[in-house]
Formats: structure tokens, sequence, C-alpha cells
């Protein structure tokens, strides 16, 4: 019997259900791609779009982790700071990636189009918002984008900003007319749609039991078949098993919680004027949209414990009523959670292990742009088009510090939450700059 989807905004909204058979029989293809979410499926799409002979295995349904969960954000970066990237691979090679990070910002748009995926229902507009007074940092972020890399980013004074977004809390903000947001479940499942169309093979509830990885030709055995293949994709994300000790090692599972609201468009409206998304600059900050023709959907907070807390719309509403007061009697009509996987340098882990072997992982913080990109590059190196994919290997598969890496992990997200903190508490007592 194949397993529903967990209870969210986008199963509720999913505009048709297509359900793929688990494996039954023996097969043999060029490329076995091992886990069905964003990743996965744009590898699988590019390769597919090559005239490669691909399958791809789920253990649950297509983009059933947080690829099919999350805020619906599509916008170029990764959740490491560019300035942190130059300070390990230099300007130029920094450019490279952020360029890439724009390419798969393109790539997502491109398919939407391409495709007619309308109940993708993208909506254009991302403002970036602060919640201290650091306008002179974000103009000059603009300029510098504007030079570099070509990007139309609009500064929004306090004033300005506080006539769309009526929170006390926020400042200034950077407003990106060429990002979006989106419906990623109902996207998962038109590319789907697509690599079956173009001779794909998925198979969804079809976990991958074990791997015999030390021949020229790849075996991966399932409950009720097995597949031969000359190349292996590892794209599990926050979700990813043991079969591959070396990708077990190198990422953390990392939780972050979303909430939707009732329906309730005026009140909604007293508080946010835009249908465009809204995310903060605090590490694991608050971001958020108005969907469903009067809703509020909000995420936030992350978390290195795998079990949902038993106060988590509780915890995330109080997040929403602290920056906007004036919702304070807007209902919750269900939360949820999603797995996403990360590195220590907080980079994609993109590359090649050994000869037909591949990964495509770590893509929390920043998944829409980087898994799209991720797919093309993994497919252009498994197709010998293009080596693009070494980009990445100077953040390569770092060991995850074990259970200690997770104690790490929680450890840092307290301490950014509390230089968050005195950050914005300093500007309370500062002059209020536009």
């Amino acid at each position: 019997m194949i397993s529903a989807y967990i209870d969210t905004y986008y199963k509720r909204s999913l505009a048709q259900q297509q359900v793929y058979s688990p494996l039954q029989a023996s097969l043999e293809v060029e490329t076995c791609v091992i886990g069905g979410g964003l990743a996965g499926l744009s590898i699988a799409l590019e390769l597919s779009r090559l005239g490669r002979s691909v399958a791809l295995l789920e253990a649950n349904r297509i983009a059933w982790g947080a690829s099919g969960r999350n805020g619906g954000f599509v916008s170029p970066g990764y959740a490491c700071d560019l300035e942190k990237i130059e300070n390990r691979v230099g300007t130029d090679h920094a450019r490279d990636l952020y360029r890439l990070s724009m390419e798969g910002v393109s790539i997502v748009a491109e398919n939407i189009r391409s495709l007619a995926i309308e109940h993708a229902i993208p909506v254009s507009g991302i403002y970036s918002v602060i919640r201290y007074d650091g306008g002179d940092e974000l103009q000059a972020y603009r300029d510098r984008m504007a030079r570099d890399f070509g990007k139309s980013l609009h500064y929004v004074s306090r004033d300005e900003l506080r006539e769309t977004l009526r929170s006390p809390k926020y400042h200034q903000a950077l407003y990106s007319p060429d990002s979006f947001h989106f419906h990623p479940l109902n996207y998962c499942q038109a590319l789907a749609g697509e690599i079956c169309r173009l001779g794909g093979h998925i198979y969804e509830e079809t976990r991958a039991l074990s791997i015999d990885l030390d021949r020229p030709e790849k075996l991966i055995r399932t409950a009720t078949g097995q597949i031969k293949a000359q190349h292996v994709v590892f794209a599990g994300g926050g979700y990813t098993d043991r079969l591959c000790a070396e990708l077990s090692r190198a990422y953390l599972p990392i939780a972050t919680y979303v909430l939707l609201t009732e329906r309730n468009p005026e009140l909604i409206k007293s508080a946010i004027r835009t249908e465009a998304g809204i995310g903060d600059d605090r590490r694991a900050g608050d971001y958020y949209r108005v969907v469903d023709g009067g809703r509020l959907l909000w995420g936030g907070r992350i978390t290195t414990r795998r079990s949902d807390p038993n106060n988590l719309a509780q915890l995330l509403r109080q997040e929403m009523v602290s920056t906007y007061p004036q919702l304070a009697e807007l209902k919750v009509e269900i939360a949820w959670s999603g797995l996403m996987s990360y590195a220590r340098h907080l980079m994609p882990q993109i590359g090649q292990l050994a000869p037909g072997i591949w990964h495509a992982t770590a893509f929390g913080g920043h998944g829409m742009n980087t898994t799209s990109i991720g797919g093309r590059l993994i497919a252009e190196g498994i197709a010998g088009q293009s080596d693009r994919y070494r980009l990445f290997a100077p953040f390569g598969l770092e060991w995850n510090g074990g259970p200690f890496g997770l104690i790490a992990a929680q450890l840092t997200y307290w301490t950014y939450q509390l230089q968050d903190l005195w950050r914005e508490r300093k500007s309370r007592y500062q002059p209020q700059m536009a």
C-alpha cells in the first residue's frame, strides 16, 4: 500500500496525485538515482532530457520529505554567506558559485514555463528584511549584486517597508523582483511526470536495501527487485540512510517548522500588504507568505531533534504574533516539520565519490535553487558534457562530528539566536535611520 503524504498545506492543495508502483523486477539502466526529492528529480529530469536511461528510487513518495513541505522560496544564494565562501575559495571562485545559484533559479522558472506547471502557482518577489538598523549595509550589498552579477535589488527604507509590512520589528529590506515563491509539491509532481514521459522510470515505496559499488556495473537491491547501473547517485537529503558511509558521516539532519493559518484575508491584510514572500536575515529566521486566497504560511526555527515538539504550532504562532501583534486572533489550522541536510560548511555537497558513484545532498537552508543546479551539474558530469560540479570540490564530505556534531549544531543555533537578539536590542536604543 502506498503511504500518504503528511498533512500539510501542500498535500491539501495537491493538484493531482500520481502514484508510482514499487520496483517489482530486475532492471538495467545507465543511472540509478536514490532519493525522490528535488535533487533526485532534477538529476533524473536532466538525464532524461539528454536521452540517458535513468531509474529513480524513492523510499516513500515523490517529494515526501522537506522537498514537498518547505516554504517554497526560490532565490539565489546558499545557506553559507558569500563572504564566507570567498574566504574559503577566493573571489573569482565564489563568484562562479554564486552565478550557479542564479542559474538554479532560472532552471526552476524555465521548468514552470516550458512544462506549463500552472499548479506551481509562482508569485514574483521576495523581501529580505532585517530587524536592526542596517540600511547602509543593505545598500552596499545591493550595489555589489548589481556590479558583480547584474542582479537587480531594490532598497526599501524603514518608512516604505512599514507601509507594506506593518510590523514594529522591521527596519529596512531588499526586494528581489526576480525571486519568487511557489508550490513545491505540485512542481515536483510535474517533474516526475515529465521524467516518465521522456522514458525514465520512477519507483515509490522502494527503499534501496543494499548496494554493491565495487564493480563496474553497480547493483542496487530492494525488497522486491534490483537495478544494475553504470552510475549511482545518492540524493537522499535529510533522509539519507547509511547505505553510503561517507555520506552518512558528512551531513546533519536538521528540522525546520511550518504552520498554516485559517483563511482570514482581511485580518492578514491589516499586517501584510503584499503577495511577495518575506524572510528575515536571522539564522533560521522567519519566512512566510500569503497563500490560498488569504491564509498565512509561516515557517521558522531549526532544531536537531527529529521528533516534533508537542507545542510545535504554539512555538511558531508566538513568533508570528510577536512580529505582528495585530494577528493575535488569527487561528492556526495545522503545523508540520521536515528534515533538511546540512553540511558543517553550510554548502551543498555535489560531486563524485569514485568512478560511477555520485552525490548531491546538503541543500538545507537554500534548497530550491541549489537542488536544481546540482541536478544539472551531476547530469552534465555523468554525460561527460562538463566538469562544472568540481566547483563544489572545496566543500567536500567533511565529518559531521557524529553525536557531538548534532550537539554543536544546536549550540551554534542558540548562539546565533543570542547574537540576533543582542543586535536587535542595540538598534532599539539607537536613532532610527531611513
